[in-house]
């Protein structure tokens, strides 16, 4: 696999990162990443990226455990192993659903969190044991960084992102 120059511009405040952002879509270039110590509100909406879904599938996360739990108590406690607790007799799951309640609100949440969580270590290919790949480790402290695609175009974009602030300006070989 051949490599591909890519140009990394640094910047120091969030503010000129998400103006440079800006800047650089404005000119038509692809931004291919932008490495950020901490999220920056709006900077998904200035490179243009999809909103995400995860709340539906987080929903449909919570509907499947709310369903396990209507299901788990229905058959333990009415079907399987029926019980008359404190003089209640367990004639039908609907007139004994408030007692049920915690539950299905448990397993909900429980549900929802946990394949919420392993949905998001999935869609953002994060493995045990994975190195990173912030190309430089600035990006984990105080330096904002983004990347360009070079296509015979180094001095433009050089030029450009000079103009909108950037600290230092690297181009590398990208793997």
């Amino acid at each position: 696999m051949e490599a591909s120059k890519v140009i990394h511009a640094f910047y120091t405040d969030d503010e000129v990162l998400l103006d440079a952002v800006k800047a650089v879509k404005a000119k038509h270039h692809h931004i291919e990443e932008v490495f950020c110590p901490f999220p920056v509100h709006g900077l998904d909406k200035a490179m243009g990226l999809a909103p995400t879904r995860l709340a539906i599938t987080s929903f449909m996360y919570g509907i499947t455990g709310l369903s396990i739990a209507i299901w788990m108590t229905n058959y333990i406690m009415i079907q399987d192993w029926p019980q008359d607790i404190g003089g209640k007799p367990s004639f039908s799951w609907f007139e004994n659903m408030p007692a049920f309640v915690p539950i299905m609100f448990e397993l909900t949440v429980f549900f929802a969190a946990h394949l919420m969580v392993i949905t998001f270590y999935m869609r953002s290919r994060i493995w045990p044991f994975k190195e990173a790949e912030n190309p430089d480790p600035r990006t984990t402290d105080d330096h904002f960084l983004m990347e360009i695609p070079v296509h015979n175009n180094e001095e433009e974009l050089t030029e450009l992102l000079t103009n909108t602030g950037a600290v230092e300006i690297n181009i590398v070989d990208k793997h």
